[in-house]
């Protein structure tokens, strides 16, 4: 006997198919949103940026060593005072929260590596071995932004890289490239990668 419900379009198989593709759809979208942190500031990073080039201008032409490292040293603090204001601007326009779930994860990814660095800039500064600073500065916060990038969009891992690899030539070339990889990456890797992550995921 023919029934109206043959013509119930839920009762379709090809119907239902494409409605539980869209769902699950929906659900990976919002799984993905959930395990991301997206406030990590673009603008933000080319101001990092900025400074960093007057720093390494800066300190390449100090006279001494301890003009040098005030300079870096105070370059590191500006820096982390422009990073937080504006992660902190980028997560309350998105409604994203800084210090709960995946940004908690992000945070502690981040700052493990950049603690280990400032426990051996320490140590090295109490035995008067600096020549790899630049090295190990470079190396672990391109550490800490790999790791804390896995909770974050897929660029920032690709930056802490680029990070990685300077590090690296750093510790095994003269003394004196230091300033000058110091500004290629904290200077013109956070100015490139944050105009990238500005246009592509917002400021």
């Amino acid at each position: 006997m023919f029934s109206f419900m043959d013509k119930n379009p839920t009762s379709n198989p090809s119907t239902m198919e494409t409605h539980a593709e869209s769902q699950l759809r929906f659900i990976r979208s919002t799984m993905e949103r959930a395990s991301c942190f997206t406030a990590v500031p673009g603008w933000g990073g080319v101001f990092m940026g900025m400074t960093a080039i007057l720093a390494a201008i800066a300190a390449s032409q100090s006279q001494t060593f301890q003009q040098w490292i005030i300079i870096w040293l105070g370059e590191a603090i500006l820096g982390v005072c422009i990073g937080l204001v504006t992660v902190w601007r980028k997560a309350k326009n998105a409604n994203v929260q800084m210090f709960s779930g995946v940004g908690r994860r992000f945070w502690i990814s981040l700052g493990t590596p950049i603690l280990v660095a400032s426990v051996l800039t320490l140590a090295l500064l109490l035995r008067n071995q600096t020549m790899m600073l630049p090295g190990i500065w470079l190396l672990l916060y391109g550490a800490g932004v790999v790791t804390g990038g896995i909770f974050s969009v897929k660029i920032i891992p690709a930056m802490g890289c680029c990070f990685m690899v300077l590090g690296m030539v750093a510790l095994f070339t003269p003394p004196g490239w230091g300033d000058t990889l110091m500004a290629v990456g904290f200077g013109g890797l956070h100015m490139i990668f944050g105009i990238i992550i500005a246009r592509r995921y917002g400021g």
